[in-house]
């Protein structure tokens, strides 16, 4: 019989997409693509009755969860002590680094840290075959790249529901991209985790609530129930990165309590996810994005109701991600600059998280002093279990509007990461240094989702040099101008410019808010 899947060609292809694994793609698929589909179209509805004014409570149907005497199993030995993390793409020398780097556990990311081209896909899942085999290697004319004798524990994030991967296909349909990545990465090195003492652990991202958790969770019981895998084996720390999801951590820990490890603030997308999911309301349009920080009021509410819901669930909190990178060529910029990821890693230790994130190996130090200094030699914290904390849905929605928040800078800066992010991302780099920042899918959804904000809602733009004016696409498309210009003098590809500022233009000034960037713009990549 012909194979129900088709692939299109890679020189590596054959050493991940095996017949077995392409057959446990197959069964995937089948038994779960109909009800994936579902959730998606239930997401389009929510979005229609947010529109119409609806905005999410805490839901009466799963009271008696959330009043509940429960909790999720304990963490398995090398998922205890998860005080500094480090992520970035499943790129090899990255991911030497970076499983070198002293932190505890390393996420190799598939979602908002990569661009998913097909080389990036199948290149990703052979580096992630080679690391849980201890033998991830990489010799260039300058140096030999090779794991130490000691490496941070990995973890993988796969891709979220709302994304296809294009180039394997079941009877004439794209796959899932989460099944696509979860599939092969537990297919080929969940066994061999296992048999190495550690397991096949999991980020989940992007989840709008426990109905979707529970999607993932028959997924990874089927997948055990198939692999042959001990019931439970597969451990997951779920970003609770949308503001629907806020309101439901109880039943998301709920659905996977078998499987639950902890949540993980997942700050700019959950910045994101406000603004996309009210963008038609005034009420929620976001000041300048440098001035939502972690102090903001519905930052801190859902920050402190994580930890609140974690510990008392009997699960690790993770603190959210310090973009800066290190620029030794300007010192004095990097010397503030620790000074600020310091503060912020004091905070997150001292409310009772029991981890963070950092994006750079040279701020694995800075990260791990503070919450050395809070934790001392306890793995974690999860006895504060914060009952002081009181959070309502009002607090969750209490978006803050300062005067004179939207500036010219603010504008300016949203453009210029948002179409230089773009560039990068259509030449298939996903996680790219901006301005001494690592900048993500989800910051630069940041980016043109203010844009959108503040052009739909006609903001006043503050600005000390020109003077003050109204966002417009006119304004949008000068300051488009000026950075298309800069990227063509440093040499970027004409080509890819175009491409990159026609999918801005699309996501940050049409009529109608689109909800990913990257559904376009996956369109665009080979």
């Amino acid at each position: 019989m012909p194979s129900r899947t088709r692939f299109d060609d890679h020189p590596e292809a054959a050493r991940v997409l095996s017949p077995g694994a392409v057959d446990f793609l197959e069964d995937l698929h089948q038994s779960f693509e109909p009800r994936r589909r579902d959730l998606l179209a239930a997401r389009a509805e929510r979005q229609a009755r947010f529109d119409a004014g609806e905005r999410p409570d805490f839901l009466a149907a799963t009271r008696r969860v959330r009043d509940g005497d429960w909790r999720v199993p304990e963490a398995p030995p090398d998922l205890q002590d998860r005080r500094v993390e480090i992520t970035g793409p499943a790129e090899r020398r990255l991911m030497i680094n970076a499983l070198n780097s002293g932190a505890r556990v390393f996420m190799a990311d598939f979602e908002d840290a990569t661009s998913p081209t097909w080389d990036n896909v199948i290149a990703g899942q052979v580096n992630l075959h080679d690391a849980s085999r201890g033998v991830l290697r990489l010799v260039t004319p300058e140096k030999v790249y090779k794991l130490g004798a000691r490496t941070a524990t990995l973890v993988v994030r796969p891709r979220g529901w709302h994304l296809d991967e294009k180039h394997l296909t079941v009877d004439g349909e794209r796959i899932s991209a989460s099944l696509f990545d979860f599939g092969l990465h537990v297919y080929h090195n969940a066994r061999e985790s296992l048999a190495r003492g550690t397991g096949p652990y999991l980020y989940l991202p992007k989840l709008e609530g426990h109905i979707e958790a529970r999607l993932w969770n028959d997924v990874l019981a089927a997948s055990e129930r198939t692999l042959g895998l001990k019931r439970g084996s597969i451990r997951v720390t779920v970003l609770i990165e949308t503001i629907t999801a806020a309101f439901e951590m109880d039943e998301i820990l709920h659905e996977l309590r078998e499987r639950a490890c902890g949540l993980n603030a997942g700050r700019w997308d959950y910045i994101f996810s406000v603004a996309k999911r009210f963008h038609t309301d005034p009420r929620f349009v976001l000041p300048d994005r440098s001035r939502v920080t972690m102090t903001t009021p519905f930052m801190r509410a859902y920050t402190e109701l994580l930890v609140k819901t974690c510990h008392r669930r009997g699960a690790h909190a993770i603190g959210g991600m310090s973009a800066f990178i290190p620029n030794r060529a300007r010192p004095g910029v990097t010397a503030v600059a620790l000074s600020r990821v310091a503060e912020d890693k004091r905070r997150e230790a001292r409310d009772g998280f029991d981890g963070t994130w950092v994006a750079h190996p040279d701020l694995v130090p800075v990260a791990m002093a503070e919450f050395d200094a809070v934790l001392g030699a306890r793995p974690h914290q999860l006895e504060r279990l914060r009952s002081e904390v009181e959070v309502d849905a009002a607090r969750l929605l209490a978006v803050d509007q300062p005067p004179a928040s939207i500036t010219g800078a603010g504008l300016r800066t949203n453009v210029s990461v948002g179409l230089r992010y773009l560039a990068s991302w259509l030449s298939g780099t996903g996680a790219a240094a901006i301005d001494d920042l690592m900048e993500d899918a989800a910051t630069a959804e940041i980016s043109r989702a203010q844009v959108w904000q503040w052009v739909h809602h006609r903001r006043t733009v503050f600005d000390v040099d020109d003077g003050h004016s109204v966002a417009t696409p006119e304004l949008v498309r000068e300051h488009l101008a000026r950075t298309q210009k800069d990227l063509l003098a440093a040499g970027w590809e004409p080509a890819t410019v175009a491409r990159a500022r026609d999918v801005f233009e699309h996501v940050a000034l049409a009529d109608d808010f689109p909800p990913f960037f990257t559904l376009s713009a996956y369109e665009l990549l080979s």
